[in-house]
């Protein structure tokens, strides 16, 4: 073989094996792309999809990950309708990371504060550090999600004199909810569900509150059903009255991104993380932020309340952030 003919086949080898690769490239961006376009195309359609998606849509800020190893992975490989595709999938997740709801603030005068505390404290795990908390920062109203009865007989025991009011649900491991206040309280129908809900309504210096303990089953694989139901159930106690002013918080098992969640939002209330400036700020999974969470924990309130400041806090032995919110009651709507 002469010279030139062996420099022939060098330089095809070599043509071959960028081909090999580009291919590759090309393959892996779209099955990064395929898979990131199952969840957007569900977030479009308004819809939670069916399991794995509608527990990859409580991570979907995070989708900003794969869609931009994707973008490189088709400029290595030259491929320009993958680029698009990937450039497209960029533009809707940026746009579906902007809050959702109204947040417009009430125009009415100020008549009355709130500091609201929501904690889910994991099986009555986090009792002891959410006690603290709560003698430290001096919340009005106290929503404790995962509190069995350990947890319930503590809080009475500890916080009496501070929270002399309850409306709770008791029940063992994750079923017992507990509404803490120090405003009295009158009894009123809590939201059925598989986790306790109660409800109640507050009378803050002679304004009445209704207040709304949410935590519905977690969209578990072959529970979505479930966990749907039972945000529809929470959409319908929102609907109910939409004069008085409201309070629901707890663990809601649900982000923005979710179909469900923002069906309760469509109601009038509103996000106070999000009328804060801290909507996207994760609550669990504990363990792995600030990295990585979703914020499914939240307060929400009526038109009739401005939310003026948030903060999340990490108490030990729970797998949740608690969210305190600094709330003002306005006159009117």
């Amino acid at each position: 073989m002469d010279t030139a003919t062996a420099e022939w086949t060098a330089d095809d080898g070599t043509a071959g094996r960028r081909s090999a690769r580009r291919r590759l490239r090309s393959r892996c961006a779209a099955l990064l792309f395929a898979g990131v376009s199952v969840v957007v195309g569900c977030r479009v359609a308004d819809t939670d999809g069916v399991t794995p998606v509608t527990q990859l849509l409580a991570f979907l800020p995070w989708l900003l990950v794969p869609t931009g190893a994707g973008l490189l992975l088709t400029l290595l490989a030259r491929w320009w309708i993958g680029l698009a595709w990937g450039i497209a999938l960029l533009g809707l997740l940026a746009w579906f990371i902007e809050p959702y709801g109204k947040s417009v603030e009430p125009t009415g005068r100020p008549v009355v504060s709130l500091r609201v505390l929501t904690s889910n404290v994991e099986f009555g795990g986090g009792t002891g550090p959410l006690v603290e908390a709560v003698r430290r920062d001096q919340p009005d109203l106290v929503f404790v999600q995962e509190c069995d009865p350990g947890c319930e007989a503590r809080l009475e025991r500890d916080l009496a004199d501070s929270h002399p009011h309850r409306s709770a649900v008791s029940g063992g491991g994750s079923e017992g909810s507990v509404i803490l206040s120090r405003h009295p309280l009158r009894d009123a129908e809590p939201v059925p569900g598989t986790m306790g809900m109660p409800a109640a309504v507050a009378d803050v210096d002679g304004h009445a509150v209704r207040l709304q303990l949410a935590h519905p089953m977690p969209p578990l694989p072959g529970q979505t059903e479930l966990w749907q139901r039972e945000l529809g159930r929470l959409r319908e106690a929102a609907a109910r009255d939409r004069t008085t002013p409201a309070v629901f918080a707890g663990d809601f098992n649900a982000s923005q991104d979710h179909a469900a969640f923002r069906r309760i939002l469509d109601t009038g209330l509103r996000d106070a993380a999000r009328l804060a400036g801290a909507d996207r700020t994760p609550t669990w999974p504990a363990r792995t932020m600030p990295a990585f969470g979703a914020q499914i924990d939240h307060v929400l309130v009526s038109g009739q309340f401005a939310a003026h400041r948030v903060r999340f806090l990490d108490l030990a032995r729970t797998d949740h952030r608690a969210v305190l919110v600094d709330l003002t009651l306005h006159e009117g709507r």
